[in-house]
């Protein structure tokens, strides 16, 4: 167990050391470090945040792998912010790829990591969602970056890769509006396979500096993959709406006043 303080501590330095190996090679400017730490300052207070509300006060094993992979994360978000202003060098590219898969490889392990240290735990379930959701959105803005210096009339796919990225993030928002989309979820594993197909097809897309129609097609199933697992959480919360609102008025009404 590490302190989470001392967690935090450690990804940011991490990612310090991350962000001065790409500055080597390939090549970071002054936008890919700004994005970069700025991206790393955000995890550390989010996740301090959400230990404090959930009353963690220690990253297990699996927790650390997670931010392991937030952290490369946030390297990968400095190299694509680079890669926007033409600051990127021709490993570039490369580097996306390969920071990338290192990341979706530590996916596979930190949900195992946790069941074999008996360490499961709602807290690591949210960092691993959000570790997933970021690394994809990162991803998504490099693909639509490429999709479009390649066509321009490719306006359609853009809107496509983009949705697979901001999924996640549209669908927290909708929650601002609709009160009874933040209800808590049942799990499902289902969501775990629809998170790394996208993510899987991302970096795919990341690699292919032709856009094959390969290509194409595996965005386009992870896309339709994603849109059926979000509609069956909508559609589940729809329904279990009203048990929602109940118990959201019993935590703020006094013991007792409602049935």
């Amino acid at each position: 167990m590490v302190e989470v303080r001392s967690g935090l501590s450690a990804s940011l330095a991490g990612l310090v050391v991350l962000l001065a190996v790409l500055e080597a090679s390939p090549g970071t400017g002054l936008l890919g470090w700004a994005t970069g730490l700025a991206c790393g300052l955000v995890l550390c207070v989010a996740a301090a945040r959400c230990a404090a509300s959930g009353g963690v006060e220690s990253f297990g094993p699996a927790d650390l792998v997670t931010i392991a992979r937030a952290t490369l994360s946030c390297g990968v978000a400095a190299l694509v912010a680079d890669s926007f202003v033409g600051a990127g060098s021709v490993g570039t590219q490369t580097a996306i790829v390969g920071i990338a898969t290192v990341a979706l490889l530590l996916d596979a392990v930190d949900g195992r990591v946790a069941r074999l240290t008996r360490t499961v735990s709602g807290f690591g379930a949210r960092l691993d969602g959000e570790a997933d959701a970021f690394l994809m959105l990162v991803l998504s803005l490099y693909v639509s970056g490429s999709v479009v210096a390649a066509s321009a009339g490719a306006g359609a796919l853009v809107i496509g890769v983009l949705a697979v990225g901001a999924m996640r993030y549209l669908f927290a928002m909708a929650g601002w509006v609709l009160p009874w989309m933040t209800a808590q979820l049942p799990p499902r594993y289902w969501r775990k396979v629809v998170t790394a197909t996208a993510g899987i097809s991302l970096v795919l897309a990341a690699a292919d500096v032709a856009a094959s129609e390969a290509t194409y097609a595996a965005l386009g199933i992870a896309l339709a993959l994603l849109l059926e697992s979000f509609g069956r959480d909508v559609w589940w919360l729809w329904r279990h709406r009203l048990g929602a609102s109940v118990e959201a008025l019993r935590q703020v009404s006094p013991a007792g006043s409602l049935p």
